[in-house]
């Protein structure tokens, strides 16, 4: 028998990359976790159901969340008075380091996967460490929550500090240890994680290819992050033209799920590879400002069919909160386009769909409030004056611009209220 539930409320979600649907004083029929229709008065065939009224509060599709780094969570809003390269080798490799350590591990792994839930992001792609135990321990968290996940552990055999470089069989040996034991039916799934391609030698990246392909899994890496690591990739692999060549020769685009975080310099040759294997770049406007320092050029990307998402990158990013990366991803495309007016203004619609109904598509049929989702979604509120009153639409972007875990007053995963 099915189990049917109703919630009345308004209600936002993306229609399209440009247009937000909007219902006010509507009810929503949720169907064994998965949303039947929307309606303005509950149909006959319900009757009798109980409705869980929201009142004026809005119902949003949850956040995903497709670059982050779990082990750096001690570090968010901390050490960002440098740029990539120093940033990683003064603070953050350091911190990384201490994942050796299962208590430090699962006290910083227990805060993360809380913090995830309570500003409502069901759906993360993270980087772990190179340490599989630790790794594996952030795995089972995500997946004991509930949450949808991709989750890897770290390949780094060159170019990195002693305590994280890998030897190049032991690192290949582990990491098929973790595949072995975490693909299969789960919502939390591994994923290859080489680090980035200066800390990957040659052999590790082709003989994770030969993983992707074993275990039909998929591919996050950095990509084109900084002008930095795009020409010391292509220094170090001169038979590559550009970044994301190392990959695709690797045997790394076999799967079809590839994400490449950042994607901030790409050449005309980023853009057609990423283009042809279908992958995912990921914006993350917060770790732009703080040390990267390089815009994506989000909406020319998007208008060439590149699929973006929106990424945190705690620590380069100070918190966890994927919708305050939507309002970011607009004001930095505002100072993109000021200063190179071949690049077009991100909307506010469009940076949402980036953040749910985009982000989404990662994990399936989720990220969106229309017939067929799953109802992954969150009530918001509390974001209006007495004296004016907000449209549902100005709600959420009110949320995305200054809200924060108070203004959520309900989770939903699957159908099921968590939190």
């Amino acid at each position: 028998m099915s189990e049917i539930s109703i919630y009345r409320g308004n209600i936002v979600f993306s229609e399209t990359e440009k247009k937000l649907a909007e219902y006010r004083d509507s009810y929503i029929v949720v169907e064994d976790g998965i949303v039947e229709g929307i309606y303005e008065r509950v149909p006959d065939r319900y009757a009798g159901v109980p409705v869980a009224d929201f009142g004026s509060d809005v119902i949003i599709p949850a956040f995903s969340d497709l670059h982050t780094h779990a082990p750096q969570y001690p570090q968010r809003g901390l050490k960002t008075d440098a740029l990539l390269k120093e940033w990683l080798d003064k603070y953050t490799f350091p911190l990384e380091g201490r994942f050796s350590d299962p208590a430090f591990a699962e006290a910083a792994y227990d805060a993360f996967v809380d913090d995830l839930v309570a500003n409502g992001t069901f759906h993360v792609v993270t980087f772990g460490t190179i340490h599989e135990q630790a790794t594996g321990m952030l795995i089972e968290k995500l997946e004991k929550k509930g949450i949808y996940a991709y989750v890897g552990k770290v390949n780094m055999d060159e170019n990195s500090p002693a305590y994280l470089c890998e030897r190049t069989e032991e690192s290949l040996l582990s990491t098929e240890r973790f595949l072995e034991k975490y693909c299969g039916s789960r919502r939390a799934k591994p994923i290859l994680t080489p680090r980035f391609a200066p800390t990957c030698s040659k052999k590790l990246l082709f003989g994770l290819g030969k993983l992707a392909k074993k275990y039909d899994v998929g591919t996050q890496t950095h990509l084109v992050e900084s002008r930095w690591e795009a020409e010391e990739a292509k220094r170090l692999f001169p038979d590559c033209g550009c970044d994301t060549e190392i990959y695709e020769k690797a045997g790394l685009f076999e799967s079809g799920l590839f994400v490449g975080a950042h994607f901030i310099f790409p050449s005309e040759e980023d853009i057609r590879l990423l283009s042809m294997c279908g992958g995912y770049a990921v914006q993350c406007p917060d770790a732009t400002v703080n040390v990267i320092a390089g815009i994506m050029p989000t909406a020319s990307l998007s208008a060439r069919g590149i699929k973006i998402g929106l990424g945190s990158d705690v620590a380069a990013g100070q918190d966890v909160r994927v919708y305050s990366q939507v309002a970011k991803s607009v004001q930095l495309s505002k100072i993109k386009s000021f200063y190179e007016p071949e690049n077009q203004v991100v909307t506010f619609a469009q940076a949402f769909f980036m953040a749910t109904k985009q982000g989404g598509s990662l994990f399936g049929k989720t990220g969106s409030l229309a017939p067929g989702y799953a109802f992954d979604a969150l009530v918001i509120g509390g974001l209006s004056d007495p004296f004016m009153p907000l449209s549902p639409v100005e709600t959420v972007e009110r949320f995305c611009c200054k809200g924060g875990p108070n203004n959520i007053r309900a989770r939903f995963l699957g159908g099921k209220k968590i939190g």
